[in-house]
C-alpha cells in the first residue's frame, strides 16, 4: 500500500496545486490593453457591451454589472424592497455575503437547512422558514449546481416573495434547459478569480423584469439619474443630473468589463473542461472507501465551480482535518466551502446558535474543495486523484 508523505511516503507532485485559479491568456490581456489606450477607464461603452453579452448569454432580458458580488446581492435586496423588519431566507452553507445582504438592508437572515445529498438550499426547509415578516429568498447555487428553482419559485410566488438567485457559483449552467440568470426574479452573479470567468473583481445582476432593472441601475450609481422623465425638477442644462434615491458607487471599470467580456468567449471552453474534470472525479472517487460526493442535481446541467468531497470519519482513521493535512502533503491544496454563516462570531452576537440547521452542519464538518480549473493539464488532474486515493485507501486499511 502507497504511503502518504505525511507518513514519510513521495508526495505525488513536486509542486503545489490549489482549488482554483484562472485562465487569462493574450486575448484578455490585449482587450484590457486596447481600454487603457482608450478614452474611456470607467463610465465607458464597455459596460453596455457586456451587459448585453450577459443578456445574450443566459437569455436573460436585463442585465446591470457590478463592483463585485457582494454588491450584486446588496442592490437586488435593495431593488426587492428588502429593508427594516423584513426577513431573508438564505443558507447557512455559503459565503457570508448571502446572508450579509440582508443585514446591510436592516433585515433578518434566515438560515434554511439544505438537502443532505446535494448541499443546495432545501425548498422544504424554506418553506418552514417563511412569517409574514418574510420579504425574499437567497437561494445559493452550491458549487455551481443549480438550486431547485421551481420549487423555490412555486413557495415565492405562493407567498409573494422575491427570488434572488445567489448565483455566484453558477455561470454557464442550465436548469431544466435555460441557462441559470434568466430563470429568478433577480440572480447575482460573481467574477472572482477562482470563479469559471472573472473580471478581477466584479459582479451582475440579472433580471427579465424592467421594474426591477432601473431600480438597480440607479442604486448601482449613487441614484444619481440624467434621464428627464426621472428628474423631479426642469433641467437646467444638458449638464444637468438629480440624486433621486440613496444609492452607492457600485460601479464596474471598463478595464473589468474588457477582461470579463473577453472571458465570457472562452465560456464554452471552460464548461467543457470543468465538466470534463468532474467526470474524471466522479469515476474515480465513486465507491472509494471513506469518500462521499456530492449528489448531482437531476435537472441541472451543471458548470462545476467547486468540486466537493466529503470525508467519512466513520469509514477511515483519520477526520477531515487530518485528511486536509495529508492532500496539503501531497502538494494538494485544498479548501473548505463553507463553514456555516452562523458559526462565525459576527452572527453569534447577533444571537444566532450552532444546532440552527444540523445537516449543513453534519455537512461541514466532514467537506473538502479540491482543485478545479480550466487550466488544469491530465496530470494535474491525475496527481489529485492519486492523492486523494493514497489517503482514503491507507486510513481505511489501517
Amino acid at each position: 500500500m502507497e504511503k502518504p508523505a505525511i507518513c514519510g511516503g513521495t508526495p505525488v507532485r513536486e509542486s503545489k496545486i490549489y482549488y482554483g485559479h484562472q485562465y487569462v491568456d493574450e486575448a484578455d490581456i490585449e482587450a484590457v490593453v486596447r481600454v487603457l489606450r482608450s478614452d474611456y477607464l470607467t463610465c465607458g461603452p464597455r459596460i453596455a457591451q457586456l451587459e448585453e453579452k450577459l443578456c445574450k448569454i443566459t437569455g436573460a432580458q436585463y442585465a446591470v454589472v457590478c463592483s463585485n458580488g457582494t454588491a450584486a446581492l446588496h442592490i437586488a435586496c435593495l431593488a426587492a424592497g428588502v429593508g427594516e423588519g423584513d426577513e431573508v431566507i438564505t443558507s447557512p452553507l455559503t459565503f457570508a455575503a448571502s446572508a450579509n445582504c440582508a443585514l446591510y438592508c436592516g433585515a433578518k437572515p434566515v438560515f434554511a437547512d439544505v438537502d443532505k445529498e446535494t448541499y443546495n438550499i432545501d425548498p422544504a426547509a424554506v418553506a418552514a422558514c417563511v412569517t409574514p415578516h418574510t420579504k425574499a429568498v437567497v437561494a445559493v447555487d452550491f458549487g455551481g449546481q443549480s438550486a431547485e428553482l421551481d420549487g423555490l419559485q412555486d413557495i415565492c410566488r405562493e407567498q409573494g416573495l422575491v427570488l434572488i438567485e445567489d448565483g455566484a457559483h453558477v455561470i454557464g449552467t442550465r436548469y431544466k434547459g435555460k441557462y441559470n440568470g434568466s430563470i429568478a426574479d433577480m440572480t447575482t452573479f460573481s467574477f472572482h478569480p477562482v470563479k469559471t470567468v472573472t473580471s478581477g473583481e466584479g459582479g451582475a445582476v440579472l433580471t427579465n423584469s424592467e421594474e426591477y432593472y432601473k431600480k438597480l441601475i440607479l442604486l448601482r450609481e449613487h441614484g444619481i439619474t440624467r434621464e428627464a422623465g426621472l428628474m423631479q425638477n426642469p433641467p437646467h442644462g444638458n449638464w444637468y443630473y438629480e440624486q433621486i434615491m440613496l444609492g452607492m458607487n457600485y460601479r464596474m471599470t471598463d478595464i473589468q468589463a474588457a477582461l470579463l467580456d473577453s472571458q465570457l468567449d472562452k465560456l464554452p471552453l471552460f464548461r467543457m473542461r470543468r465538466k470534463a474534470i468532474t467526470a474524471r472525479y466522479d469515476q474515480a472517487f465513486s465507491g472509494l472507501k471513506g469518500i462521499r460526493l456530492q449528489k448531482e442535481v437531476s435537472d441541472s446541467d451543471t458548470t462545476r465551480h467547486l468540486y466537493i468531497i466529503r470525508i467519512l470519519e466513520e469509514e477511515l482513521t483519520i477526520g477531515r482535518k487530518e485528511f486536509f493535512e495529508a492532500l496539503a502533503a501531497e502538494n494538494i491544496y485544498g479548501n473548505v466551502h463553507y463553514i456555516p454563516v452562523y458559526y462565525h462570531p459576527y452572527y453569534e452576537r447577533l444571537g444566532y446558535r450552532k444546532g440552527l440547521c444540523p445537516v449543513a452542519e453534519e455537512i461541514y464538518e466532514g467537506i473538502i474543495s479540491i482543485p478545479l480549473y480550466y487550466g488544469m493539464t491530465d496530470q494535474d488532474v491525475d496527481d489529485v486523484i492519486r492523492g486523494v486515493t493514497k489517503i482514503a485507501r491507507y486510513y481505511a486499511g489501517k
